[in-house]
């Protein structure tokens, strides 16, 4: 057992920490800003985006007033005009082909029981399609005609999207798929270019095996073009605009994640990269002369284009960070010269690019960081690397606030991301780069099961949740304190939000003598009640992933934080939405309950008309504004014997 005060004095028998890493230390800056919460969450936020047919306009979704909705601007830059005002967030967007129309989704307050919508770009008018309550429907994808569209639809109480067609024209809606098995989903990717067919994948629950199919749309028969034997993912992204081959992405080759060409007459795939990296989901030009596809290394992720007929392959030079594409809309302009790019890196937040392909330039289109916010003001991470328990090496993004000094008296925050299958990255975020503005040292580590180091590292907490993916995280605690030399071993605050929070609880319980203070956002603690009351899609994840709950009793107790309450020694904040699916309220109820009947203390903010995630401008700000309160109240102000008072 250790103990907070000689933890840091051993390390494991997993060695010393990794060689060869970047110098770290503070920068000095004396014209550092300190900004308020309220100056950094006025900046924008850019989410889905589509072109214009005729390539003059970009449709986009932004928060410039506060909600998530739906702007559009020349493609040349200028002024937005905003189209929907809401107050629900609207997701997906994508034109129809005679640009008549702009299509998108939408929940209410965060329930994730989406709805389709079309838009005039003209009059703003709206006009819900689907119009189905407890029924969800998403992805919406356009035939080439755009006289019908297809979506993946899920009853509230299923377990399983099914792929779905209707004209516009007319109300009734034709399942192309059926009767799919409780712990298999479609989701439609493109219909081919002379509308006889469509694409989509179907993917089981925990994400570890995936096939191919096209479907005859004049018979509704389904063909799988990727039968294997044994676990592999085969996802689609797009087809060829003669309907010969399917760009698609497969860990089936080496365990990370490749791009390749499949050719639907033969079944056999010319792959096109052979990365160990992971390679992400790219888009066929309209001419068909170019594919694209992502690379994501150790959390920074490049975008790439190939000339098929030359088989040149180059970068989009757009500045390190993130850089992707819009996961429901073609990227490349109708005349195949443009190419639509969102970039987020640690100082600038999501902005759109447009990438010319004949000068071979990025000109940013978008400018997210306002209201007087400096670029400079923020902090580039290191990436770093550590041994955890095993030998392990992780990487983690570690953010070293301005000015700082070395002393060995600072608090630091673990920042576990949520998932599990998601992956902390070189981008933007405000919540780190508000508590790093506020003097606090950050490590975001990407534990076992992430995303984005291979098949082999996302399989090791399969039936060990909360197991060696947590001893990751307390790992993490060892590099702030013995390596950067900053930060207190007693002033560690351990922070997660969805999976997150489950680790952020999982920590506070396990080894409650580490941590000074816990802030668990949207978490779960209890893995019973986690499978009962959540999504049914979400459920089979679980199941695949966590065991029989009959079965594997022991497991399910072993890992459920509310069964150690009582070991709970550190102040904790907990924050939740109201409507939230994925992990429900009852979930923190349970928690902040337990807590309080030991007498322990807690305090507990419950955003209403929220989900998964805190949507709304003034719920994210407050949110933020109470975490920095309750930990410079905990941890960083808090006197500490033979250590100076934090300010």
């Amino acid at each position: 057992m250790w103990r907070r005060t000689l933890a840091f004095l051993l390390l494991t028998a997993a060695g010393t920490l990794v060689a060869q890493e970047p110098e770290i230390g503070s920068q000095v800056k004396p014209d550092l800003q300190h900004f308020t919460v309220e100056q950094l969450f006025n900046t924008r936020t850019i989410g889905s985006s589509c072109w214009s047919p005729d390539g003059s306009t970009i449709a986009f979704v932004t928060n410039i007033a506060g909600r998530m909705n739906i702007w559009t601007m020349p493609a040349t830059g200028g002024w937005p005009v905003q189209l929907t005002i809401s107050e629900e967030a609207q997701t997906d967007l994508s034109w129809s082909p005679d640009g008549k129309l702009i299509a998108y989704a939408a929940d209410f307050g965060g329930d994730e029981l989406f709805d389709l919508f079309v838009l005039s770009p003209e009059t703003g008018q709206s006009i819900n399609l689907t119009n189905t309550r407890q029924v969800s429907e998403q992805g919406l994808i356009w035939s080439s005609d755009g006289k019908s569209v297809a979506f993946a639809r899920k009853p509230k109480e299923s377990s399983s999207y099914e792929v779905c067609v209707r004209e516009l024209s007319q109300p009734r809606i034709l399942a192309l798929t059926s009767g799919t098995a409780s712990e298999l989903t479609n989701w439609p990717v493109v219909f081919t270019r002379d509308g006889k067919y469509l694409v989509y994948n179907q993917a089981r629950a925990d994400d570890k095996d995936s096939n191919i199919f096209l479907v005859d749309m004049s018979t509704a028969k389904s063909k799988n073009l990727t039968m294997h034997k044994g676990e592999a993912v085969y996802l689609a992204t797009d087809v060829s605009p003669d309907g010969t081959k399917i760009l698609m992405i497969s860990n089936s080759v080496n365990g990370s994640s490749n791009a390749g060409l499949l050719d639907i007459a033969s079944g056999k795939i010319t792959w096109l990269t052979n990365e160990t990296w992971e390679v992400g989901s790219g888009n066929y030009s309209p001419d068909g002369k170019y594919v694209t596809w992502t690379t994501n290394v150790d959390g920074n992720i490049d975008v790439y284009l190939r000339d098929l007929a030359t088989a040149r392959t180059w970068s989009v030079p757009v500045k390190k960070g993130v850089n992707t594409f819009d996961g429901t809309a073609l990227p490349f302009s109708s005349d195949s010269k443009k190419l639509l790019i969102r970039h987020s890196g640690a100082d600038s937040p999501n902005d759109l690019w447009i990438y010319d392909l004949a000068g071979e330039k990025a000109v940013q289109l978008t400018t997210s960081l306002v209201g007087g916010m400096r670029a400079s003001d923020f902090v580039t991470p290191f990436l770093v690397h550590y041994p955890s328990y095993d030998g392990r090496q992780i990487s983690a993004f570690l953010y070293i606030p301005h000015n700082l000094r070395r002393t060995g008296s600072n608090p630091g925050v673990v920042w576990v991301h949520g998932g599990p299958t998601g992956q902390s990255m070189n981008g933007f975020s405000r919540g780190i780069q508000y508590l790093v503005n506020n003097g606090y040292v950050v490590i975001a580590p990407n534990y076992r099961g992430s995303t984005g180091y291979g098949k082999a590292f996302e399989d090791l907490n399969r039936f060990d949740m909360g197991g060696g993916d947590l001893m990751d995280i307390l790992h993490a605690t060892q590099y702030l304190v013995l390596k950067t030399g900053y930060v207190s071993p007693k002033r560690l605050v351990v922070y997660g939000g969805s999976y997150g929070g489950y680790l952020t609880m999982m920590a506070l319980t396990k080894k409650p003598e580490i941590w000074a203070a816990g802030v668990d956002l949207f978490g779960f603690v209890n893995w019973s009640t986690e499978i009962q009351n959540e999504d049914p899609a979400l459920r089979q994840y679980d199941l695949a992933t966590m065991g029989d709950p009959v079965k594997d009793k022991a497991r399910y107790d072993d890992r459920s934080p509310i069964n150690f309450v009582d070991k709970i020694q550190s102040p904790l904040l907990v924050m939740v939405g109201s409507n939230d699916p994925r992990c429900p309220k009852s979930e923190s109820d349970q928690i902040v309950d337990a807590v309080k009947k030991k007498g322990g203390i807690v305090e507990y903010k419950i955003y209403e008309n929220e989900g998964h995630g805190f949507q709304k401008r003034e719920n994210q700000i407050d949110s933020f504004k109470r975490t920095v309160e309750f930990l410079d109240k905990y941890v960083k102000n808090k006197e500490i014997a033979g250590q100076p008072q934090q300010q």
